[in-house]
């Protein structure tokens, strides 16, 4: 048997291809859309992908499953409750799909969302089970939100008492040393709690991790339905996008390089700027209006948050780094990159750009402690809720980065604005957004929430 697991970090993202070494045939779990790793793999390991399955439709990334479809010629599976504007073979609990000697049984574990299944992994089908591939239902150290079926209504409530059955009544009662392998790990917006590791077995699940411990029902609702990170805007496109069908990611796409006349053009005309050098050399010098995400960080997700499906972008990028910075992009629909313009280290842009070069002036805890006892700023804290609750400064104002967008008319502006996170790269993201959006006197806070609480520790 063939089991591999593929894992992007900038997504907490975990596909998998399971194949069997006898005969050949392959399935894939949760593809991302650019599918190259799992052909090679599978030319390499003389496998031929004959399947595709979605545990669930994805909200944070765009599913792999039609390029693979166009490349193989596989059928695509889902649960049974799905219903997709393209061709699926509809999955149902307890059915079996054979590979050869492998053997794969379909999980009903709704709760993430109606549609969600869970693959059983046999080496033969009189064997105890080797895995289960749980999807977004049960993960290391968490389970599966149930809000983000939900985002346009807000009922999670049905979903999050069908996840306590999937836990009890279906994952833990599978054996304890059943491999549990998830779609998703640390920093994913999917959960709470998620663990830095990839797999775990079952027995470990039982007695670490918080979600799936003995408690009353509803005490369970209420662990699973509070304290989620706000949803990014892009979720609910993406989860749509995966219903439908849309355009293909090209293996050959290569974005190109705009002149400083090009650039020129497309400042101030709709075209988001999007900066993702580090946030030290964009508040160093970077071009009026852009917008930083880090291409460090979560640049994808938070990309996502701050500039909507379908916008076109303009990527400003240390040299080398532009290509991937488009794919990541891709990877959550954002295929509206236009072209790029590469800037070394020296942060110098080209002398044709110098009149639309800026600053942007950030502040220490010292300063801050100042400002607040003049009573002279607003302070926003734009970490999400769970963050918030473990400790704030106080006065104040909340509007987590995933939402700025969309609640700009919530941020008050009589007093300059001071942002802050936990870290100081988020708050840079929130900055120039606000001053994207117009906002004239915006700064944020060096080393985040943490640099706050150090000096209140030693003062």
């Amino acid at each position: 048997m063939i089991l591999e697991q593929y894992y992007l970090q900038c997504l907490s993202h975990a596909s998998y291809m399971i194949g069997d070494d006898t005969t050949g045939r392959a399935i894939v779990v949760d593809p991302r859309r650019d599918i190259g790793e799992y052909l090679t793999d599978a030319d390499r390991l003389g496998l031929s992908i004959e399947g595709v399955v979605n545990t669930h439709f994805h909200a944070d990334f765009v599913s792999g499953h039609l390029e693979l479809v166009e490349a193989t010629g596989a059928w695509i599976g889902f649960g049974e409750a799905a219903e997709t504007e393209y061709p699926i073979r509809r999955l149902a609990h307890g059915e079996h799909i054979s590979l050869g000697e492998v053997d794969l049984e379909i999980l009903s574990t709704p709760g993430h969302t109606w549609e969600s299944i869970s693959i059983l992994v046999r080496e033969n089908p009189d064997a105890e089970p080797t895995a289960v591939l749980t999807g977004d239902s049960m993960f290391i150290g968490d389970v599966g939100r149930p809000d983000l079926a939900n985002l346009r209504d807000g009922s999670t409530a049905d979903l999050a008492h069908a996840m306590y059955r999937t836990i009890h009544d279906t994952l833990l009662k599978l054996p304890d040393d059943t491999t549990v392998m998830p779609a998703h790990g640390a920093g994913s917006s999917c959960g709470k709690n998620l663990s830095s590791e990839l797999t775990s077995t079952i027995g470990r699940q039982r007695l670490t991790n918080p979600s799936v411990q003995p408690m009353p029902e509803d005490e369970f609702v209420a662990l699973i339905t509070e304290g989620q990170p706000a949803a990014p805007g892009y979720f609910s496109t993406d989860a749509e996008m995966n219903k439908h069908v849309h355009p293909l990611l090209s293996s050959t796409r290569i974005v190109p390089e705009l002149s400083p006349a090009e650039i020129r053009k497309q400042t101030g005309s709709g075209t988001v700027i999007l900066d993702a050098r580090s946030v030290d050399d964009f508040a160093a010098g970077h071009l009026r209006g852009s917008v930083n995400v880090g291409f460090d960080g979560r640049f994808a997700e938070t990309s996502g948050m701050v500039v909507e499906v379908g916008e076109p972008i303009v990527l400003i990028t240390y040299p080398g780094e532009e290509q991937m910075a488009a794919l990541r992009l891709a990877r959550i629909g954002q295929d509206n990159v236009i072209g790029y313009l590469g800037v070394d280290h020296d942060r110098r842009f080209p002398a044709e750009l110098t009149d639309l070069v800026r600053t942007a002036r950030r502040i220490d805890v010292d300063e801050l402690l100042e400002l607040l006892a003049a009573d002279s700023i607003t302070l926003l804290d734009i970490r999400n809720p769970g963050e918030r609750a473990a400790g704030a400064i106080a006065g104040s104002v909340t509007v987590p980065l995933a939402q700025l967008r969309t609640r700009l008319d919530q941020v008050p502006t009589g007093k300059p604005i001071v942002v802050h996170c936990a870290g100081g790269w988020r708050s840079s993201v929130a900055a120039s957004l606000l001053r994207a959006k117009g906002f004239q006197d915006v700064t944020d806070l060096i080393g985040g929430y943490g640099a706050w609480v150090a000096m209140k520790a030693t003062a």
